[in-house]
């Protein structure tokens, strides 16, 4: 019988890194998919339908064992769903307007296995609070070039800018990837991860994660 394995529909770096924390065999394509709002589509509805839209894009491409995974994140606030920003510009805009305020990220998972048609999801919303930087910092900050790929311009866990104030949430969904809630949808497909995976993401992330056990069915 062939070894199940992954095919993680991104190439973010980030992503990479955190699945490989479970010790999953895994490898990577790309999903190019369209990633404009649709008028009126809500944030919960705009991450899942593009994690299933990477999934099933990247499928097309994987092996008959492979389970592929599609992960999209968006920061929210005042309801409005801020994405990669387009310049410069509009990076620094992005960071005034979450400064000193709490917003949410959500990012939604699919795993989807094209030799049965297996598919299963889910979503992850993490309340992340930011501290009060002043517009020097903002303005040193973007000009490193780091806010331009990110949805809402930043990067949780960059060393300089370290724009969060605390967190009691999902560390690694703010990321990109919810180690815990792809666990928990992976186990439907038959995998589990190879290693002691909220110990290794803790470790990683230097966080002590109030959640995991809530989310693995420990608490």
């Amino acid at each position: 019988m062939v070894s199940q394995t992954l095919l993680l529909a991104s190439n973010s770096p980030r992503r990479k890194q955190l699945l490989a924390l479970g010790g999953w065999e895994f490898t990577t394509c790309p999903a190019d998919v369209d990633e404009t709002i649709l008028p009126g589509e809500a944030p919960r509805d705009y991450v899942m339908r593009l994690a299933q839209a990477k999934a099933r894009t990247s499928a097309r491409k994987a092996l008959p064992e492979q389970a592929v995974i599609g992960s999209d994140t968006a920061v929210i606030i005042d309801g409005d769903i801020l994405g990669k920003p387009a310049d410069s510009a509009e990076a620094e805009s992005m960071l005034r307007r979450l400064r000193g305020r709490t917003h949410q990220v959500f990012t939604g998972i699919a795993v989807f296995r094209p030799a049965d048609g297996k598919f299963a999801a889910d979503l992850c919303i993490t309340d992340v609070p930011m501290r009060d930087y002043s517009d020097d910092e903002i303005r040193t900050y973007v000009a490193t070039g780091d806010p331009l790929d990110k949805a809402g311009a930043y990067a949780i866990q960059h060393p300089g800018f370290q724009p969060v104030a605390s967190m009691s949430g999902c560390f690694a969904s703010v990321m990109g990837l919810p180690h815990c809630h792809l666990a928990r949808l992976l186990k439907e497909f038959g995998m589990r991860p190879a290693t002691d995976l909220p110990a290794n993401c803790q470790a990683f992330l230097s966080y002590q994660c109030p959640v995991f056990p809530s989310i693995l069915g420990r608490g």
